[in-house]
């Protein structure tokens, strides 16, 4: 795994950086560190601040697993755009997103029917409006926990898609776009000719996996040996370097 603060990895930067890009990141375990509550995610002020002198500069989009509306009160920050709920909440004919939450109707009231038991062994259930997030980070016996939502989330919904993730299982409607082609329509929105992304989990693997050549793509951890990635990032502490890294290769081009 060729780490992105590494030689090539700079110099993949540096050329994007020489085009239009778009700048994606994903946001937990990401941006932000991951914590044992959803609700207490933030993005660090130091890592807030670069990200909003990047804004200025070049069009910054976060791609997440949590709603928009969520996201934003997280970020210490304004980027130009926010998708949610791994690529599903973004603007759209109200029409498809209605259909969206209406097709979670039927394990709202699965999960509904098992909250006490599921909450009596440490999972949250997070209603993300056009997601479901299942968090057992917090469970005393994570497997029983995992197999317990399991058992709630049976029999499958083919209408759905069901992944998991760091200590989550999410559900979502299964014709939803996923962050690959949030980001593939970012880009064209955007008129960018190039992207970076970033990001830690499995939902971020259909970005590397879809990514041409020219983009940049960052797993943050080195947890998963097999990803698409092209390139490396330690964990969130080594976020600050990299935002500077990209922030003194644009001083460096305005002022050549």
């Amino acid at each position: 795994m060729t780490s992105i603060l590494g030689p090539e990895g700079l110099a993949a930067l540096g050329e994007l950086l020489r085009g239009e890009p778009l700048m994606a990141f994903d946001f937990d375990g990401t941006l932000a560190p991951l914590v044992s509550h959803p609700h207490a995610a933030r993005v660090p002020a130091s890592v807030s601040r670069r990200l909003d002198r990047l804004a200025k500069r070049l069009p910054v989009a976060i791609v997440t697993g949590r709603a928009v509306a969520d996201a934003r009160t997280r970020l210490g920050f304004e980027p130009r755009y926010v998708v949610g709920s791994h690529g599903a909440e973004d603007t759209g004919p109200a029409e498809t997103l209605g259909g969206r939450r209406a097709a979670l109707d039927g394990v709202r009231r699965q999960l509904h029917a098992r909250a006490a038991a599921l909450a009596a062994l440490g999972v949250l259930v997070e209603d993300k409006d056009l997601s479901i997030a299942l968090h057992f980070r917090a469970a005393r016996d994570r497997e029983v926990a995992r197999e317990a939502i399991m058992r709630a989330l049976t029999p499958a919904d083919p209408g759905l898609r069901i992944f998991g993730g760091k200590l989550v299982v999410n559900v979502m409607p299964a014709g939803a776009p996923d962050k690959a082609e949030a980001v593939l329509g970012l880009v064209a929105r955007s008129g960018a000719d190039r992207a970076f992304f970033a990001g830690d989990d499995v939902n971020d693997e259909p970005v590397f996996a879809a990514a041409p050549a020219h983009w940049v793509t960052v797993r943050v951890g080195r947890d998963d040996p097999h990803t698409r990635a092209r390139f490396v990032l330690d964990g969130t502490a080594g976020m600050t370097l990299l935002l500077d890294r990209m922030l003194a290769e644009l001083a460096g081009a305005s002022a050549a």
